[in-house]
């Protein structure tokens, strides 16, 4: 009877890991399809940056505002507190600026090279969790990071040739990135992940709205403006899969695969823009990605030891 329960949790334990697995590629899928589209609306259909931005925080702000209370998730006056409203501002700031960068550099760069980029942020945060939250790095861990951090400079290969000015964006986006991660991480502690996503809506939405306003160019085909929608709905749901992904299994079983994202941004870089990634760039890719496996590996072992 024993090992008849002990089976049917260890077949419960990995349906759910599937599932997180699952989640986890449908979200970053999601995510690669919000840079295609707001690559394709500032390129192709010629938009602001600064409205495509927007646009993004408001669909996702009005979709959580209504369908949170109406399925009974939270009340809309719960979505609003929080224990930590100034932390919680400076986060939101930092989602917005992190959104902001990142359409800004993909404007020019290819996707697959901003992405590559934006993958030094786990490295980032784990090198600043020591000063910031007291969670420090072994030798082999800091090792990694170095090694993860050449990754970037094989990427770019500054000095060897043409390095598109962009690149500096999406290095500011990934530098927002990683503080917002951390943010995120020492937030969990206070608030209910809704209440930390509603804000970040919240304030992209009401703090960008001047600026969009003042520089709102009406889209002139019907494709622009569903493609203006979507981009709520691909950064919402995404955000959603995410959090239940980690909810469904360890954090360590499921991270790996974040660096799927590569593949679906060269996928979604090829059909819409016809960009194929150099060799250079796939090399600092894999660098970057086999130094954050290594990490997780890390904490994976870390974690056990602490058992």
């Amino acid at each position: 009877m024993q090992d008849s329960r002990d089976k049917t949790a260890v077949d419960a334990e990995g349906r759910s890991r599937l599932e997180a697995i699952g989640f986890m590629i449908a979200a970053v899928v999601l995510f690669s399809a919000l840079d295609a589209t707001a690559k394709y609306l500032v390129t192709r259909e010629g938009l602001p940056v600064v409205q495509v931005v927007w646009a993004r925080f408001v669909v996702q702000f009005s979709g959580l505002l209504l369908m949170v209370p109406a399925f009974g998730v939270m009340s809309t006056r719960a979505l609003f507190t929080t224990s930590k409203l100034s932390l919680q501002l400076v986060r939101s700031c930092l989602m917005v600026a992190t959104t902001a960068f990142n359409f800004m550099a993909i404007e020019h760069l290819r996707l697959d090279q901003a992405i590559t980029i934006v993958f030094l942020a786990p490295l980032v945060v784990a090198l600043l969790a020591g000063p910031l939250l007291g969670e420090w790095v072994g030798r082999r861990r800091f090792i990694a990071i170095l090694f993860g951090f050449t990754g970037v400079l094989v990427a770019v290969r500054p000095g060897f040739g043409a390095v598109h000015p962009a690149v500096v964006y999406a290095f500011a986006a990934m530098l927002a990135y990683a503080l917002f991660m951390l943010l995120t991480r020492y937030m969990a502690r206070y608030d209910r992940p809704l209440v930390t996503l509603f804000y970040s809506m919240f304030v992209g939405t009401f703090a960008g709205a001047p600026i969009a306003f003042a520089s709102w160019q009406a889209p002139e085909s019907a494709l622009a403006w569903i493609l203006l929608g979507t981009l709520g709905i691909f950064g919402g749901l995404g955000h959603w899969l995410f959090l239940h992904a980690y909810q469904r299994a360890p954090a360590s079983s499921i991270a790996p695969f974040l660096y799927m994202q590569l593949l679906f941004m060269v996928a979604f870089g090829f059909a819409i823009f016809g960009d194929l990634p150099d060799s250079w760039t796939l090399a600092g890719a894999g660098i970057i990605v086999a130094s954050g496996v290594y990490l997780i590996h890390r904490e994976r072992e870390a974690a056990r030891g602490r058992r």
